[in-house]
């Protein structure tokens, strides 16, 4: 009965080396997956267990840029968690993938050059599929990422080499062009930008001291020395040769502050003023920057250097920063500036010309990690790991010293106490506090946790050598073999390794480095042990050294086959096993054939000098081992009768005869001994038959036995056939191919023959597939590669290089029955279906060595019911990690995948999430984290501080609530939303830093503005009268010093100067009348102006720096109104803000209002626990309306005991429900 041995391989992509246009092609996204690409592959990585997981196909050309969307809404059934990713080409292709099944989910294409850079579009309120991007050379396309609909182009007038969102206000958009920068202002995702931006253009940085580290003392003159790095004019071609500026982006942990990199320096520079006001300068020795990556939950920067280094740079604490400028400073103290030390740096790699670091990204959710991509496509995973030194005073200390780092006082959002449990390096912001300068609220922690800062590999990826490859699979699988059958492939390369991969995981099985130069040929001698051969260079009589190594794979050993033979001779073509393993047949370019014995490692016969010339050769799997082993057999039959016959007879028992069946038992044992014996035994040497072709086509035929070598019969060569190039013989088929591409299929039992021309040239490669009555056939060409049913004499697939693929087919073979493999000069190795398609497969069919953390690859439906089981289980007396153990009704192959999926959690989060202490607030802030939901996470870091923060003003704190702990100051990366004398204290420091650099009139008298506005109104007028007599506005300036100066509260004066406030308002001077209103005291009506002329941010920045908090309230309510509007529609950012002002029923009704029942619930639940609600009927009617959603929510989910509880708690409001729902109790039991 025919039958085809089959192994359980996936098709699966085996990456190399990168392509230098792959070195911007590089993402880690909020879904906790690293995207690179890698020549016109895209590779998905999971960073926590460091393996890839995809690799999607589908581009014909490099991937120049790959971006993970962004995770910023709320997530429900119509808008599940999925892994979606857009990449780039350089013949302007963008494809935008779902990453778990592989498949592509939209096409675009506008123009035919490479994208220079695209984004996703950070605030999804309105749309989560926009996707801007840059087409060469000056245009930018706002695309519809799900249907592939262009919204709107813009074109600019120079070429645009890439761009930065303002992480803080979607309407700016800066980019970066060939000869400066262009500030657009206007963006928007419903309409292009109508003007053309403020252009502005960079001076050379070169006039600063980039290759000097400045001294303490220095500080001063080189910064200025680094002048106005941003004009308004066109610098002339002396003094700026090229833009050599290497990287532009906004710092998203301060508002209008943005870095330029530059190969020796980072500038930071203050938007409001256009001005550096930090610069982080490179020692003459040190390796210049490459790129650097601005963190968000602290002021720091991950910088990549040229030696493969990353480096970690904090800012400095200054203790100075905040006093007033008024104050007499000493002028041998260093200037005020943003200062970033280096706290770690990890280890460099060892740079050549064909290795190289190309690009790093760090993790978005939590910045504490960094992946370092290798152009030899290695991926180093570096993570950052903090060491308490204990706790120590807090100590005053110089600005011109490297301030200690703390430990924060909050894990999750919520100040905890010194002895209890929290995860240290769960993110950046949990494993150092802020770098404020010293304020009360620090002070009043009297002793805090010194932290040092580490670099820890903790992942690494290889990558294949450089190609050319030669590959080979090892003996098929068989009913003999299969208990202890791997399917390892040997890959030899050039620079004279072999690595052997298995197949069932990808992953490399043991790297061997056997030889000296390039290893042109692989031949396994059995399951464990593989013959490699290598030739050197030839030398100018074209001889070379041979070299043949026979390598035993479990101890690694090599020996040298030839012994001392190989040194200046003809180089070995090609070598061939004999079909049992016996027989090793090495065929030399200008040299007879030699013939080998594997077992005993000997020369069997070199034949003749006039042996023919072998073009190709194959062994016959023809054999008599069976007749021998049948006699062997037969022999030690008749043996073990004779034994068992002479030992009944000699044996003295009671009973005269001995019992068939114990003679049957005995004689099966000594029959499977023998058979056992029979199949390893050297002794035995079978005749084995092989047939090779001459220059001519005349096929010759020998015989092997023993040592032994008898010629055969002779055939005549085909006339319609070229040169013989290649063999292959399987059963009764024996398949010829030649030079000009013309097959022969020889049917030896029916002596028939067959011949098809397949008109694409030389064929350099045929092997049959394995498995028993398995007669398809693998063909290789120079041009791509065939498979043929040798039965049908039909081609069954075909795969031609530039029709179907971008890539050249270095080698074939078959992996399993219905699986081939292919190596191509892409330095890729691929593992195909018979069709030959090159396809992703789903990350869900993949064999995976390690547990993968990702609930994106859940059905929609089971993602929401495990994050909703993570969050919160009142039904439960304690918490649990074991969802089947509950009540939902769901097939046992969903629940299996969801426990892996909750095994997988890391044992410390596994611990946070089972203890009873651990709050609700924080279990939503760290499951946030878990599943990479920006918009979650934002959410619940703001409502936990400011919840935390007004029950701790109404001392309604719950009772596992730490009292003692002094919450520390929301991040300022929230900006707008940090407490009010915190923004304040920060925005005077900034002005500050920003009176330091002035160094024109502009600057001076944008500073002189900022001051009036925050109330520094006597520093504010000695920047007035610094104005020179030549100043067209010096008398101007004098007449407003003076105006500054003589300002009283008397009703007529202020009346008046609100009078021509109003009038300046009216006529277009709005900034002004605004400054005149802030002199009187009435920034009230300022902020309601700035409202009512659009300027909304200015408005709030202005009431958090001048009003009350009641004012201040009115003001920032009135913007909520304002985001809440049909026209801007940023209603996730009106929350945020309603929560800063503690107005918690609001947010709830909000969050009500857009359907986010399981927020609204959640929230509710800690509002109610914290005592920041009052409640009341209304309060309570509007309560049991949310739990009655979250109730159905839940049992649309098919958690039964959540939504029964919440029914339950939502009284009249989920009666209904609940009847429904204990009545399906009783229907269904629990599964």
């Amino acid at each position: 009965m025919q039958f085809t041995v089959n192994i359980k391989l996936s098709p699966r992509t085996l990456t190399g080396t990168l392509n230098v246009q792959n070195r911007g092609a590089v993402d880690w996204g909020w879904q906790g997956l690293i995207a690179h690409g890698c020549h016109s592959l895209v590779l998905i990585i999971d960073p926590s267990t460091s393996q890839t997981i995809q690799v999607l196909e589908r581009h014909k050309a490099n991937v120049v840029k790959v971006k993970w969307a962004r995770e910023n809404y709320h997530h429900s059934i119509g808008s599940p968690y999925s892994l979606r990713l857009a990449s780039a080409d350089t013949v302007g292709k963008i494809i935008v993938w779902d990453v778990a099944t592989g498949a592509a989910r939209c096409e675009i294409q506008e123009y035919t050059k490479p994208i220079q850079d695209m984004e996703w579009l950070w605030n999804q309120d309105a749309s989560r599929d926009l996707l801007l991007a840059i087409h060469p050379p000056n245009y930018i396309v706002l695309w519809n990422a799900d249907t592939g609909t262009k919204l709107w182009k813009k074109s600019y007038a120079e070429n645009i080499l890439s761009f930065s969102f303002d992480p803080f206000e979607l309407s700016n958009l800066t980019l970066l062009t060939s000869e400066g920068i262009v500030f657009v202002s206007d963006f928007s995702p419903s309409k292009p930008p109508s003007s053309s931006g403020k252009k502005v253009y960079i001076s050379s940085p070169h006039s600063s001291p980039a290759h000097i580290k400045p001294a303490a003392t220095g500080a001063k003159k080189a910064l200025n020395r680094v002048k106005i790095l941003i004009t308004n004019e066109k610098p002339n071609a002396e003094s700026v040769t090229l833009n050599d500026c290497l990287q532009l982006s906004y710092l998203p942990s301060k508002r209008n502050h943005m870095l330029l990199l530059y190969p020796r320096e980072i500038l930071i520079l203050d938007l409001e003023v256009n001005q550096t006001v930090g610069i982080v300068a490179i020692e003459r020795t040190g390796a210049p920057f490459l790129q650097v990556i601005p963190c968000r939950q602290r002021d720091a920067l991950f910088c990549l250097h040229e030696n493969g280094c990353i480096t970690l740079r904090i800012r400095r604490a200054n203790s100075s920063s905040l006093a007033l400028c008024c104050e007499e400073q000493d002028p041998d103290q260093p200037v005020q500036e943003l200062t970033y030390d280096l706290r770690c740096q990890c280890d460099a790699i060892r740079v050549t010309k064909t290795v190289r670091p190309f690009n790093m990204v760090c993790c978005p959710v939590n910045e504490n990690s960094a992946a370092l991509i290798v152009s030899d496509g290695r991926v180093m995973l570096w993570e950052l790991k903090s060491n308490l030194l204990g706790p120590k005073p807090y100590y005053s200390y110089s600005g011109s010293t490297v301030s200690p780092l703390y430990c924060p006082v909050s894990f999750c959002g919520i100040p905890v106490g010194t002895q209890q449990k929290k995860l240290p390096d769960l993110s950046l912001d949990n494993m150092i506090g802020q770098s404020i300068a010293v304020s009360e609220e620090q002070l009043s922690v009297p002793y805090q946790q010194e932290v040092q800062l580490k670099f820890l590999l903790t992942g690494l990826l290889s990558g294949l050598p450089l190609p050319p490859f030669v590959i080979r699979m090892c003996p098929p699988l068989t009913t003999k073999n299969i208990k202890n059958y791997q399917p390892l492939l040997a890959v030899g390369t050039s620079n004279g390794s072999v690595l052997v991969y298995h197949l069932a995981s990808g992953l490399i099985h043991k790297e061997l480095s056997i030889h000296s130069c390039e290893v042109k040929g692989i031949e396994w001698a059995s399951l464990t042990s593989f013959l490699s051969f290598a030739t050197s260079t030839p030398n100018n009589l074209g001889l070379v050294r041979n070299e043949l190594q026979l390598v035993d794979l479990p101890t690694g050993r090599s020996i040298a086959f030839r012994g001392e033979r190989g040194n200046d001779e003809p180089p070995i073509e090609m070598i061939k096993v004999s079909h049992l393993k016996q027989f090793l047949a090495v065929v030399f370019k200008d040299k007879p054939l030699e013939l080998w014995d594997i077992r005993t490692c000997t020369l069997l016969r070199e034949m003749t000098k006039n042996f023919p010339s072998v073009t190709a050769l194959e062994w016959s799997p023809t054999h008599n081992l069976r007749s021998l082993r049948r006699k062997q057999l037969a022999v030690r039959e008749a043996m073990a009768r004779q034994t068992v016959g002479s030992d009944a007879e000699a044996s003295n028992i009671e009973s005269p005869m001995i019992r068939n069946d114990a003679v049957t038992v005995y004689l099966f044992n000594l029959l499977q001994e023998a058979e056992s014996k029979a199949e390893i035994s050297h002794n035995i040497s079978a005749r084995e038959h092989f047939i090779f072709t001459d220059n001519d086509g005349q096929v010759f035929h020998l015989t092997v036995e023993g040592n032994l070598v008898k010629d055969g019969a002779r055939i005549p060569p085909d006339g319609s056939m070229g040169t013989i190039t290649c063999l292959a013989w399987k059963a009764d088929f024996l398949i010829l191919g030649d030079i000009d591409g013309n097959v022969n299929f020889w049917d030896l039992k029916a002596r028939l023959s067959r011949g098809i021309p397949t008109h694409r040239g030389w064929v350099k490669k045929i092997r049959f597939a394995p498995g028993k009555g398995n007669l398809k056939l693998l063909m290789m060409f120079n041009d791509g590669a065939e498979v043929w049913d040798t039965l049908e004499v039909q081609m069954v697939s075909s795969m031609r290089t530039g029709r179907n693929v971008n890539y050249r087919i270095l080698d074939v073979d078959w992996c399993s029955s219905d699986k081939v493999v292919l190596a191509s000069d892409d330095g890729c190795i691929r593992v195909l279906e018979i069709a030959m398609k090159s396809a992703s497969y789903r990350i869900d069919e993949q064999d995976l060595t390690d547990l993968l953390w990702c609930p994106y690859l859940l059905l929609p439906r089971s993602c929401l019911v495990l994050k909703a089981f993570l969050l919160h289980q009142p039904w439960n007396g304690q918490y649990s990690l074991d969802i089947m153990q509950i009540h939902y009704s769901e097939s046992e192959e969903v629940k299996l995948l969801m426990l892996e999926q909750l095994n997988s959690i890391s044992n410390d989060i596994q611990c946070r999430l089972l203890d009873p202490e651990f709050q609700l607030l924080q279990r939503c802030s760290l499951v946030a984290r878990l599943f990479g939901d920006e918009s979650e996470l934002q959410f619940w870091t703001v409502a936990a501080h400011y919840l935390y923060s007004f029950s701790k003003g109404k001392e309604l704190a719950p009772p596992n609530a730490v009292q003692e702990n002094q919450s520390s100051p929301l991040d300022i990366c929230y900006d707008i939303l940090c407490e009010n004398s915190y923004f304040q204290r920060s925005q005077i420091e900034r002005v500050n830093l920003q009176e330091a650099k002035r160094t024109t009139y502009d600057h001076t008298r944008k500073c002189a503005d900022q001051l009036l506005l925050l109330g520094q109104t006597d520093r504010a007028v000695q920047l007035l009268l610094e104005t020179s007599a030549e100043n067209p506005s010096y008398y101007c300036d004098s007449l407003k010093a003076c105006l500054v100066t003589t300002i009283t509260s008397s009703g007529p004066s202020q009346s008046t100067i609100k009078l021509v406030a109003t009038n300046m308002i009216a006529n277009g001077k709005l900034a002004e009348g605004v400054q005149l209103l802030c002199l009187i005291d009435k920034a009230e009506d300022a902020c309601r102006y700035l409202q009512t002329y659009g300027e909304w941010n200015r408005a709030a920045w202005l009431a958090k720096v001048r009003l009350n908090t009641e004012e201040c309230a009115e003001v920032l309510k009135r913007w909520v109104d304002h985001l809440c509007s049909s026209q801007v529609n940023q209603k996730s950012k009106a929350i945020l803000v309603l929560l800063s002002l503690g107005c918690f029923s609001k947010v709830a009704e909000m969050l009500h209002s857009m359907r986010y029942f399981d927020r609204a619930a959640l929230f509710l639940e800690a509002c109610l626990s914290y005592g920041v609600i009052e409640v009341n009927e209304n309060t309570k009617k509007f309560c049991n309306a949310v739990y009655a959603d979250y109730a159905r929510y839940l049992k649309m989910l098919n958690l039964q005991e959540g939504a029964i509880l919440f029914a339950t708690k939502a009284g009249d409001a989920g009666a209904e429900l609940l009847k429904d729902l204990q009545q399906s109790k009783e229907d269904k039991p629990v599964s």
